[in-house]
């Protein structure tokens, strides 16, 4: 047995040292067939002597965990984002203000890409990782450590052999993986991935290890995040090269903001060349002492922040516009066009929103087009280039009948938008299918938009309720063209346990006009039920704080249709709450109950920390200040928020007279 180990061990070692050379370094020492024959001879070694197999085998990347769900993971320390800037003047106002804070210039800079990935934070104990979790919200995330366990450029065990060990860093898709796998998409008959971004995001969220282990998922780190440890952010990422992380070579230590100017331009000009996307540069203070200095606003650092490259603009022919129908029946204009490479994807269509967006430009079918992505992300026609062709071509005409079920379209007085007011519209009733199920409304995996329009196509699903019958169809769900005894098992669990969810994600749920997820959960806070809120009077709710007479109008108008009421009876009968089941309200304090606040400027903790002890003591946590506000809670560097409450009058507590107030 012992030379068995010794032998697995050897292999072990020959195996990462060459898949540290390929991956990390990138620059292979064996080729591929020799790599793939010593792997081959460690699983089998491995499959004849199971009890020597460990988490920190190469054998153990090649994916097989197949999960129901993944687990929600609270950070140790929170994952902020980043502020923004957009040019030169914000970088330099970035610098001034560093200055400011810190009261002295003894301090630098260093500056790195900003990779277009998905945020991860890797955690070793005594040297073995543990846990790969997503930054999720920035306090909670979610445990993809299966799938981080097949990124074949992060260690499975590190030199450091602390007890605990947290490194943050992104994960990736580069250009060529993306291309390769949207072709096997393209095969297949599935839909593309939009950009490699959301091909890494959904590749990390796969249930099945396999689908991640098979896509080449790829990471760079960059914050290892023992401060004590080391000083600076330079030395931490050659100390995570040392331990054998992949870091990315175009970051560099910059004295002064000119430095950082330059290193910006730098690699802005190297952008098209990397076989990787990325969508700006991050500025950080390279000393890790002024950290807290320099100090946190409630959602990002003031010590870093992220320059975004300005939108690449792209010229192509348009060659068709169509429409397309919502969930609400409102109709949007789409460009197709002729295939162009833009931010680092082909673009092949574009949104064109309405028919006013259409005219004003009047943008014409045939013509060349200047296209962007807004934010890098959604594509978008700029302009149409007027030349000769263009102005003999066609004027543009919009719409007069609905694209799915060919009812006449009909526009508001005073709204630029036109909707198929069809309540039996095929592509509405799919559309609000699809907005009931997604995540922030009952968040029912399983039901995505191929399998709601499979379901409706097969009679299965034609409205919100048939979803709390489809266990009724159990034989003819398996009986689907690719849907197996397993995802239907996994589905159906998933909308049972929708019914346990509280009140105002079935009301954001129900799609109702102007009521967006904010407006559901305001409502079910001040009303408690769904009964209650039917009940209410236009002034009683227009008269609540962030309300106004246009959501107000549409709620009432919802609850006036007899068949709204006969679904909600329905729904309550198959079991859904119709309550709300938050902490709020849970306490009650006579100073703080009922009472309207803003929170302001940099507190002790995240603004939500506050916010959510308020809110179980029944107050209503506020935007701007009003006079309809009763405590505005200011910490350091207010501003104008402080300014206008007390022009107005209104009770300002710094956080000890709030801590005194709520009695913790």
């Amino acid at each position: 047995m012992n030379l068995v180990l010794e032998k697995i061990n050897k292999i072990k070692e020959q195996l990462n040292e060459w898949g540290y050379a390929y991956y990390v370094l990138d620059n292979p020492v064996v080729d591929d067939a020799e790599y793939d024959k010593l792997l081959k001879e460690l699983i089998e070694l491995e499959n004849q002597n199971p009890e020597l197999i460990t988490s920190d085998s190469p054998s153990q990347r090649v994916g097989g965990i197949v999960l129901d769900k993944f687990e929600k993971y609270k950070h140790r320390t929170q994952m902020l984002s980043l502020a923004n800037a957009f040019n030169e003047k914000d970088l330099r106002d970035f610098d001034k203000q560093i200055f400011k804070e810190t009261e002295h210039k003894n301090y630098s800079f260093y500056v790195e890409p900003k990779i277009d990935g998905l945020s991860i934070s890797l955690i070793y104990e005594r040297g073995k990782l543990i846990k790969g979790v997503t930054r999720g919200d920035g306090i909670f995330g979610e445990d993809v450590t299966s799938n981080v366990r097949t990124i074949k450029s992060i260690p499975l065990t590190i030199s450091d052999k602390d007890d605990y060990v947290e490194i943050r860093g992104e994960v990736f898709l580069s250009k060529p993986e993306f291309e390769k796998i949207n072709l096997k998409r393209q095969l297949d008959e599935e839909p593309l991935f939009a950009n490699p971004r959301n091909a890494a995001a959904g590749t990390l969220r796969q249930l099945d290890s396999n689908v991640a282990a098979a896509r080449n998922l790829d990471a760079f780190l960059y914050y290892f995040m023992d401060r004590e440890k080391i000083s600076t952010h330079s030395d931490s990422l050659k100390y995570l090269e040392d331990l054998k992380f992949k870091v990315n070579n175009l970051g560099k230590l910059c004295t002064d903001i000119e430095q950082v100017i330059e290193h910006i331009e730098f690699i802005s000009s190297q952008r098209s060349n990397l076989d990787y996307e990325i969508d700006g540069v991050v500025i950080k203070i390279n000393e890790f002492d002024l950290y807290e200095k320099v100090g946190y606003t409630a959602k990002s650092p003031k010590w870093a922040i992220a320059y975004k490259f300005p939108a690449e603009i792209k010229q192509t022919k348009l060659l068709n516009i169509f429409p397309t129908v919502g969930r609400t029946g409102r109709i949007t204009y789409n460009a197709a066009l002729e295939p162009v490479q833009l931010a680092g994807t082909t673009v092949q269509a574009a949104t064109l929103h309405n028919s006013d967006f259409i005219k004003q430009k009047d943008i014409r079918i045939g013509g060349v087009v200047k296209v962007k992505k807004a934010g890098d992300i959604i594509p978008e026609i700029v302009e149409p280039i007027v030349d000769e062709l263009y102005n003999n071509l066609k004027v543009w005409e919009e719409e007069k009948f609905c694209p799915e079920c060919n009812t006449e379209l009909e526009r508001s007085v005073g709204e630029v938008d036109q909707y198929c007011i069809n309540f039996s519209c095929p592509r509405k009733i799919i559309r609000s299918l699809e907005h009931f199920v997604s995540r922030d409304a009952m968040n029912i995996e399983g039901l995505s938009i191929k399998i709601i329009e499979k379901l409706y196509e097969n009679n299965l699903v034609k409205n919100i309720l048939d979803i709390y019958n489809l266990k009724n169809h159990k034989q003819e769900l398996i009986n689907l063209d690719k849907m197996g005894v397993k995802s239907v098992d996994n589905m159906l669990e998933a909308i049972e346990k929708s019914k346990q969810n509280s009140v105002e994600k079935l009301f954001f749920g129900l799609g109702i006009r102007h009521v967006g997820k904010k407006t559901a959960q305001l409502l079910m806070t001040n009303f408690k039920s769904i009964q209650k809120l039917s009940d209410i009077e236009f002034e009683k709710l227009e008269a609540i704080h962030d309300i106004g007479p246009t959501v107000a109008q549409s709620v009432v108008d919802w609850f006036n249709v007899k068949e709204n009421i006969l679904l909600l009876e329905n729904l309550k009968n198959c079991g859904l709450t119709m309550d709300y089941l938050g902490n709020i309200g849970s306490k009650f304090n006579e100073k703080v109950t009922d009472k309207s606040f803003v929170i302001t400027g940099t507190l002790s903790k995240p603004r939500n920390y506050f916010k959510n002890i308020l809110e179980e003591y029944g107050a209503k946590v506020i935007d701007s200040v009003s006079k309809k506000t009763d405590f505005v809670l200011a910490g350091v560097e207010a501003g104008s928020k402080l300014e206008k409450a007390n022009k107005l009058g209104i009770n300002v507590i710094d956080e000890s007279q709030f801590i005194e107030m709520i009695g913790e």
